[in-house]
């Protein structure tokens, strides 16, 4: 169905609204982590809340969803993304955790090879070029060396955009299921994975902590009413733009992220940081030139 060019720009403002909501996650994630909350069950919690929204409003999703057991590996790779980003965030620096999570276009030609049977093109080879230059700028700060993170975050980092990058690839692949199913699912990994995650640092002796006093709860509350504003924010704007232009929209989160952090002081912009992000998201966005319409997912 066209869309009228009146509700473009709302659309457009609605999709930045969620790209600067996850821009500036990272300030509650690191705040809440110092007082006290970590940052695991801040995802529980959000996702949770996310999960009961799309069950109030949808409450027949779990039984379409129940006849479609492959949704689990769509549960598994969103609730994964979330987990190891949050963390990433909360624990490392801000820029660094972004950019490298923002490699997931690599990761999607690799996984569509694999999973959907799709040639790898000269492009996406140039593209999978690009990613790892930048990469290599990031993680070895203007040194030639093999991109290997070197921290605990830039590792999750990493991890979060290889399953994003499955999550895209499985939301092409579930293309026939409805909205609401696949959005309970990718809502739902969270509230699965994190616990999942809680119980194997619990058994090493690392268990997260919880301290919900004070303000911490009005910033938790606060958040996840943030998150599901973003989320509604984003459906809005998926329905009504076309992908690739709600794709570049997205990646202003890049930028949200890197000059709200540097301004506060949590991260560094070097020279070697600022051209290997320019690299990926360079990759990105050849990556949304090259390859038109494509189901979105929800982050």
């Amino acid at each position: 169905m066209p869309t009228a060019r009146s509700s473009l720009l709302p659309a457009a403002f609605a999709a930045l609204v969620n790209a600067t909501v996850w821009g500036l996650a990272w300030i509650p994630l690191k705040w809440l982590e110092a007082h006290g909350v970590g940052t695991l069950w801040t995802t529980l919690f959000i996702f949770t809340a996310c999960t009961l929204a799309v069950l109030v409003v949808r409450p027949g999703a779990v039984r379409r969803s129940l006849a479609s057991p492959q949704l689990l590996w769509l549960m598994l790779a969103s609730g994964l993304t979330n987990v190891c980003f949050n963390v990433a965030l909360a624990t490392g620096d801000v820029v660094r955790s972004v950019l490298l999570f923002y490699l997931m276009p690599m990761w999607v030609v690799i996984l569509a090879r694999w999973l959907l049977r799709e040639p790898v093109t000269a492009s996406a080879l140039g593209r999978i070029a690009l990613a790892l230059t930048g990469a290599v700028l990031v993680l070895g700060e203007g040194q030639l060396v093999l991109p290997v993170p070197s921290s605990v975050a830039d590792w999750l980092a990493v991890l979060a955009g290889f399953c994003f990058g499955l999550n895209n690839v499985l939301l092409r692949r579930f293309a026939d299921l409805a909205d609401d199913v696949r959005s309970l699912a990718m809502f739902s990994g969270a509230v699965i994975c994190a616990p999942v995650a809680m119980g194997a640092l619990a058994l090493a002796g690392q268990a997260p902590p919880l301290a919900l006093q004070g303000s911490a709860w009005l910033v938790l509350l606060l958040f996840a009413l943030a998150v599901l504003v973003g989320n509604l924010a984003l459906q809005y704007g998926a329905t009504r733009l076309r992908a690739n232009v709600l794709s570049v929209l997205m990646l202003a989160e890049i930028l949200v992220a890197s000059v709200s952090a540097w301004w506060a002081g949590s991260a560094q912009l070097s020279a070697t940081t600022v051209m290997g992000g320019l690299l990926i998201v360079s990759a990105s966005l050849l990556a949304i030139l090259t390859r038109g319409p494509a189901p979105q997912a929800a982050h």
